[in-house]
């Protein structure tokens, strides 16, 4: 026995980085290079039944379960550790070990499908599907493929559309099923060297696979349900969602297909790292296939992969003949039970250590949707409004620290938020926790603007200086800069005679009752006075000089 216990430790220690020489087994793929650009303008008219062709689009998405600790082993869960420093005997399957499950996971996999609208399955079990790569030592991955943690769901996302995209549109995507599984290890090809090194940190950690029916018609469809089922994870944290960090991996299958006759074939477009590409990968998609079908060719059935850099997407392997994944049940793992309720318990178990539905019910957060309309009749807000702050990170909550800080109308203050700070955030790259100007300091300076100390344009003026100089309050500025509202009537009186002496044309139009121009006559005195004056009181000198 305590030969084998070494043995198993110099085993362990020894694959810090495992080998995978190439020269074992080669893998040749074939990439076509030839271009196929998706072009933005509309495709001509050839015939009416071409014009027919529409995109059916199905995604499989892996959620990387938010776990201390993997599926089925103790080791710790860690983006970028050293490569095979959180590896179990367990992970690296060596003989002997058994698997453990983590109940955390569980309670997420029951939370996720309870946010979504699904059927728990009281009952699901554990199968093996069987594939062989390096980065796979068991050469199966436990999953559910006969009776999953949850089925027949419904996810509700919401988009904007419309001719000036300020019209939510709501839409629903079915969910077939999410279930449990373990995640592979991760293959580092080495080209300078002719090897593959193999970690194995990722492999075992808790993923759910979420299965949506092919409901959606194109790109933008499929990345407003991604970011909405983002959301939702987030919400419930039970998965981070960052997709740059692998958290996030979608699948997308695609194909075209005129309504009213059999979906057409598919091609699965895979491991998808952005939400945008995600659209772009999958417009492009239809495009080409579209394009196929029209000069009478025949899509195939294969697995491709999305380069961001040409826009396209690039075969990647054929997928015509079946693979065969030779799946059985996990002879190691029982049935997985969950209970309806406490009251369902069999005498003797704890509820403490038991996966209860309804506990977990109970304790579900505001969801996005909910989000959003609680929003709009709190606020009287609109709904695109609201659809901005929920599904920019962190933008619901800088806004509802701003309305406590200020009594002016949740209008104007929208108005502020997702014009002036969203668009100085997104000029910068930068999130709205890294926001030099704190919700304070914003509500501090729209209660100067609501007092008649600077005008609206002053105010614009001050919220640049104060991003480019955090720390310096609104008032601060207004001090240094002189740039409080001139209301002193005499000076107001000799710029305006000022500008309606030297603008004899847009008196005589005044005059003659074209109203509006009085509105330029009040932008050139602003202008003589750097947009200080009194916007009240230039209006009446302006229309009494003007009568």
């Amino acid at each position: 026995m305590a030969a084998s216990c070494i043995a198993a430790s110099e085993l362990l220690h020894n694959i810090k980085l495992i080998p995978y020489h190439k020269a074992s087994c080669v893998l040749i793929r074939r990439i076509s290079t030839s271009k196929l650009k998706c072009s933005s303008q509309p495709v001509a008219e050839a015939t009416s039944a071409s014009q027919q062709l529409v995109g059916v689009v199905g995604l499989e998405i892996h959620a990387q379960i938010s776990s201390n600790t993997k599926l089925f082993s103790g080791s710790s869960v860690q983006f970028l550790a050293p490569p095979n420093s959180l590896v179990s005997f367990f992970d690296a399957s060596l003989p002997g070990t058994l698997p453990v499950l983590n109940r955390r996971c569980v309670e997420a996999a029951v939370m996720t499908g309870l946010a979504l609208n699904c059927t728990i399955n009281k009952k699901s079990l554990f199968d093996r599907k069987h594939y062989f790569y390096a980065d796979l030592p068991a050469g199966y991955q436990i999953t559910q493929q006969r009776r999953p943690v949850a089925v027949d769901g419904v996810l509700t996302y919401s988009f904007l559309g419309g001719k000036k995209r300020n019209q939510v549109i709501r839409k629903n995507v079915h969910i077939k099923q999410l279930q449990l599984e373990q995640d592979s290890g991760k293959s580092l090809h080495d080209d300078v060297n002719n090897q593959t090194l193999i970690d194995l940190n990722r492999a075992g950690v808790g993923l759910m696979e979420l299965v949506m029916e092919p409901d959606m018609s194109g790109g933008e469809e499929a990345a407003a349900a991604v970011r909405e089922l983002q959301l939702i994870l987030q919400a419930l944290g039970t998965c981070q969602g960052n997709m740059s960090e692998g958290q996030l991996r979608v699948d997308a299958n695609v194909s075209v297909h005129r309504p009213g006759e059999p979906l057409g074939v598919r091609t699965e477009v895979k491991n998808i790292n952005s939400i945008r590409f995600l659209a772009k990968a999958i417009d492009f998609e239809i495009q080409r296939q579209t394009d196929v079908v029209q000069r009478g060719g025949t899509v195939k059935n294969e697995t491709r992969a999305y380069d961001s850099k040409s826009g396209e997407t690039v075969p990647m392997r054929d997928k015509e003949g079946l693979q065969d994944y030779r799946f059985m049940p996990e002879p190691n793992l029982p049935p997985l039970i969950v209970f309806e309720d406490n009251a369902s318990l069999p005498a003797g178990i704890d509820a403490c250590q038991a996966v209860v539905v309804q506990t977990i019910k109970e304790g579900l957060p505001e969801l996005p949707g909910i989000k959003r309309d609680r929003l709009v009749q709190a606020y009287g807000i609109l709904p695109e409004h609201s659809f901005t702050l929920v599904n920019e990170d962190g933008l619901m909550e800088y806004f509802e620290a701003v309305m406590r800080a200020t009594k002016r109308e949740p209008r104007k203050v929208i108005g502020w938020v997702t014009n002036e700070l969203v668009g100085l955030l997104k000029q910068q790259n930068m999130s709205v926790s890294h926001s030099p100007v704190v919700p304070a300091a914003l509500a501090e300076l729209l209660e100067l603007q609501e007092a008649g100390h600077i005008s609206s344009s002053v105010a614009k003026q001050v919220f640049q200086e104060m991003w480019r100089s955090p720390g310096k309050t609104g008032a601060e500025i207004i001090r240094e800069q002189d740039l409080g509202l001139v209301s002193d009537a005499a000076k107001l009186h000799r710029v305006c005679q000022k500008v309606v002496d030297s603008h004899p044309d847009e008196v005589c139009a005044i005059r003659s009752g074209n109203k509006k121009v009085l509105n330029r006559l009040m932008g050139l005195v602003q202008k003589e006075l750097k947009g200080r004056a009194d916007p009240v009181l230039v209006r009446e000198i302006l229309q009494e000089k003007t009568s």
